[in-house]
């Protein structure tokens, strides 16, 4: 590791559940992506995002799916989409795995 965090950074990062309710396609994004709108519970709400991962999800099997994302990140213009939150995913080139829980939870809930 080249980079260390200290506990008090890592506490910053705000990780949390939040069930996936509209997905669409993003055609005028440079790789294909969809735009998705998450539901974090009654205290954060609903956030939109646009995601990469198309390789290994359906919209279809995504609507429904309680993922994790960070959302104290600032708003990021993408190809006229403002997204508001970030998914969190395990990388291999092209193919992102979502992180999920292994159980239903609360939206909302904290990861830590």
């Amino acid at each position: 590791m080249t980079n260390t965090l200290s506990w008090t950074d890592f506490e910053k990062v705000e990780m949390r559940v939040g069930t996936v309710t509209d997905v669409q396609d993003f055609p005028e994004a440079r790789n294909p992506s969809y735009q998705l709108r998450i539901d974090f519970g009654e205290t954060i709400g609903e956030k939109k995002t646009s995601a990469q991962i198309t390789a290994l999800y359906s919209k279809s099997e995504l609507l429904g799916k309680q993922v994790i994302a960070v959302v104290n990140f600032p708003k990021k213009q993408i190809a006229g989409f403002m997204s508001e939150c970030l998914l969190l995913g395990a990388v291999n080139g092209k193919e992102v795995t979502l992180l999920s829980t292994d159980r239903p939870v609360a939206n909302g809930l904290k990861i830590s």
